[in-house]
């Protein structure tokens, strides 16, 4: 017969979501964090673009960007002893015909700087100038050490005496009527109050595992490609080249070019892989708004971004039972914004109230309910 791990709460996921929040959470809880795989962050935290865009993603977005921002430039010094961001820069770019896309990222975005054509060639001289007829800068942008800031949070849970088990792929999930979780998987079964579903693009699995409703998440494929760098001087302080239209982004690598197509292609959740089709069309699109010729591609993957309908995450307990707790649907945004939503998460968990960074930004956690997107399908139906 198997033993049973008694524990206040198990988080199913150790990506950045799960090992942040389980980090906050063991501060004062007896906590385990359960992986699937062999590592934590195998999946789309290890799969990221590692850029901090202030102006990415909606408003509750943008809100959890600004309250995760200081602590991701300046932690504190039992997080870390430096900060996980570095200076890079984000230039969004349109075409003659891409005017109405512009102005209305201006308009929600009044901070970005418009430049000139002239500027922006001189910044990335690989750039067409017909692909920058339109230009904005966004001043709040820099690359992130993701692997670092991951690692950091796992330290900040097993520093507190919780734990992280791999290979530990949930198999059944069920409440008694004691009303404690019990979770069984391959690396044993865990008993506890509080279930915190941090599994990513599997989230909707694991609640129907539970018996529960699914949100409707979707899990989305971006492909990522590196290239070899250009010839230009000074390339690795180039900025970061976002199309207004999503045709493609790139920006400097460790002396490479990384360039994303920005695909966004349905898939049920897997181990993602490239498409070569969808690659080699957006490469071509990148080709179109630059000088540099693709000659190779030095290495290439892909992330499963995983989205809830109106493309904000989803925190808080399942309205359909007690102790299980949605954190997932972070999209494209999870790492920038895991300060934030590892307070606000820990937060609502466990009925205490949100953190200074949070009220300052009137974030409302309605926004992101479980019971906002149940509702919204229930009235499509």
């Amino acid at each position: 017969m198997t033993a049973l791990s008694h524990v206040d709460a198990v988080v199913i996921g150790a990506g950045i979501a799960g090992a942040s929040i389980g980090a906050e959470l063991a501060q004062d809880r007896k906590v385990v964090v359960l992986e699937a795989e062999d590592m934590p962050g195998y999946h789309t935290t290890g799969r990221s673009a590692a850029i901090f865009i202030a102006s990415y993603g909606n408003a509750t977005i943008c809100k959890l960007n600004r309250a995760s921002l200081a602590f991701l430039r300046q932690p504190p010094a039992e997080f870390s002893d430096e900060g996980f961001l570095s200076p890079r820069g984000n230039l969004y770019i349109g075409r003659a015909e891409d005017k109405a896309a512009v102005d209305a990222l201006h308009a929600a975005s009044p901070h970005l700087i418009p430049h000139t054509t002239e500027e922006a060639l001189k910044r990335v001289p690989i750039l067409r100038p017909e692909a920058a007829a339109y230009v904005l800068e966004e001043p709040d942008s820099e690359d992130i050490d993701v692997a670092r800031l991951h690692q950091c949070w796992l330290r900040r849970l097993t520093r507190a005496g919780s734990e992280v088990r791999c290979n530990a792929g949930v198999t059944a999930l069920s409440r008694g009527a004691d009303g404690l979780w019990t979770v069984e998987t391959k690396a044993g079964t865990f008993v506890a109050p509080l279930v915190i579903n941090a599994a990513g693009a599997w989230a909707d699995d694991i609640a129907k595992m539970a018996g529960l409703a699914p949100i409707g998440l979707q899990p989305l494929r971006r492909t990522g490609a590196i290239l070899p760098g250009p010839a230009e001087g000074g390339f690795d302080h180039w900025q970061m080249i976002n199309d207004v239209m999503e045709r493609f982004y790139f920006k400097p690598d460790a002396g490479k070019l990384l360039v994303s197509p920005v695909d966004e292609v349905p898939m049920d959740p897997h181990d993602a892989y490239v498409d070569d089709m969808d690659l080699a069309e957006g490469l071509y699109r990148f080709e179109q708004a630059v000088t540099l010729e693709v000659t190779r591609v030095d290495r290439s993957w892909a992330g499963l971004r995983t989205f809830a309908p109106d493309r904000s995450p989803v925190v808080g307990f399942d309205p359909g039972t007690k102790g299980f707790f949605w954190f997932a649907g972070q999209g494209g945004y999870g790492i920038q914004t895991c300060p934030a939503m590892a307070w606000l998460g820990s937060a609502l968990a466990t009925g205490q109230p949100l953190r200074d960074e949070l009220t300052r930004e009137a974030f409302d956690p309605q926004e992101v309910a479980p019971r906002r997107t149940m509702v919204n399908r229930l009235r499509k139906h």
